[in-house]
């Protein structure tokens, strides 16, 4: 390899092949500990999640809710208008909205990933054209050599 440049790899380019891309599990560290009262709370809250965020769980929660729906409607406007914004919609939107978060997170992480994959090929470019350029460095060493050396009679 030619003198002109010595190729020296970034120190994260090591650690990052070690580690891969996010995952879930640094995350729930971050946010809960990784002591066992922290991986109980980030398990039991995941599985509630899992639960409460699908659709199953919102065809549910609505006929939950239209049982107390009759008795509601009886009362006068205010009540009807509590029962929708305090039982109804809460109840109801609150696993919509958890199945919408999960889809939006899946397309995260699929874009994370994506990126990741990128940056390494990326990366893996990088490498090919420096071993190019120091092929490249090589031979115009060696013509420069062979064009000042002087020739012999």
């Amino acid at each position: 390899m030619s003198d002109l440049f010595k190729y020296v790899p970034h120190p994260h380019l090591e650690h990052r092949k070690a580690t891969g891309p996010p995952k879930v599990a640094s995350a729930v560290a971050q946010v809960h500990g990784t002591g066992r009262i922290g991986k109980l709370n980030a398990a039991i809250g995941l599985k509630i999640t899992l639960v409460v965020g699908t659709m199953w769980a919102a065809y549910i929660f609505t006929l939950l809710a239209l049982v107390s729906a009759p008795s509601a409607f009886k009362g006068d406007s205010i009540v009807i208008v509590a029962w929708i914004a305090q039982t109804f919609l809460q109840l109801v939107l609150l696993p919509i909205i958890i199945v919408g978060q999960n889809i939006q997170a899946a397309a995260a992480d699929s874009r994370s990933q994506a990126t990741y994959d990128d940056a390494v090929a990326v990366l893996e470019e990088a490498k090919s054209i420096q071993e190019h350029l120091a092929a490249q460095d090589a031979e115009l060493t060696r013509l420069v050599a062979t064009i000042c050396t002087p020739k012999q009679a």
